[in-house]
């Protein structure tokens, strides 16, 4: 019989690494066939062997479980290729990849190593010239180099131009993503079960660019238009590359999607209300 294997990481907060090492202390006592894999941070602190997140998805580790906030989510997605399930223990403020309040996790991982169900949500690959860059969970967003510059864009998808303004920025968001950075931004909140990609211009210069909702499978292409303004692309928050008019862009539904843990009962309705109340 395979051993149930668990990856932890955590943020770098004491609150956050006292818990991590609480739940690992309580899992193993609870049932001596888990094998715990810590990541390289979080096991330095806690004097455990490090494990790499790289090396807990080669390994197949059952699921991994997060603590902290969406960013630590996002950054631990990043690592991997094919990621595997994560669990998220809430110990930001408003965050909607996260499920798990610290209360509640020892009773919610408990419960989920009898078993537990996988929520898929797609990710979008984005190709710079093209060299895949890390994909992104949650948006691509094209910023400008230099406050208070507005960029010039035009918009191409599956080759037909949909549409060129100017603004501070655009953001290319998955249905996930539509909660983040999208949302302050005045894009629609779009259920994540929907296969979409949700296009939202920042501060346009012009009233009539409003969001757009396309298909998952639409293939976008981006491009500058103001030779002499240079614009930042960053992927979920985590990386960002300086990009011009001489560069190719093109964004696309990613093959391998972000995996969840469901952990709660409450759909993705009664998430946004309680987020968002």
């Amino acid at each position: 019989m395979v051993a149930i294997r668990i990856g932890f990481v955590s943020r770098r907060e004491e609150e956050s690494v006292l818990l991590a090492e609480r739940l690992m202390d309580e899992i193993e006592s609870w049932n001596s066939g888990v094998q715990i894999l810590a990541d390289e941070d979080l096991a330095l602190k806690i004097g455990r062997p490090p494990s790499s997140v790289q090396e807990m998805e080669r390994q197949k580790v059952d699921f991994i479980v997060s603590i902290g906030g969406d960013g630590t989510i996002l950054r631990t997605i990043h690592k991997m290729a094919d990621p595997v399930p994560i669990l998220g223990i809430n110990m930001g403020t408003l965050g909607f990849l996260v499920d798990v309040e610290p209360a509640d996790a020892p009773e919610t991982i408990k419960r989920l190593l009898s078993g537990f169900v996988v929520d898929e949500r797609s990710r979008l690959k984005l190709l710079l010239n093209g060299v895949c860059m890390p994909r992104a969970t949650n948006e691509i967003a094209f910023i400008t180099a230099s406050p208070a510059k507005m960029i010039e864009f035009e918009i191409l998808v599956d080759g037909s131009l949909m549409e060129d303004f100017r603004a501070d920025g655009v953001i290319i968001a998955t249905a996930t993503g539509s909660t983040a950075y999208a949302m302050s931004a005045g894009g629609p909140i779009v259920d994540p079960r929907v296969d979409a990609i949700v296009l939202v211009p920042m501060a346009p210069f012009k009233l009539s660019s409003r969001p757009w909702v396309m298909p998952g499978n639409s293939v976008i292409e981006v491009r500058l238009k103001l030779p002499e303004k240079e614009a930042l692309v960053v992927v979920d928050g985590q990386s960002s590359t300086n990009i011009s008019t001489k560069d190719s862009i093109v964004i696309s539904k990613a093959k391998t999607p972000a995996r969840f843990v469901k952990a709660a009962k409450d759909g993705f309705y009664a998430k946004v209300k309680s987020k968002l109340a």
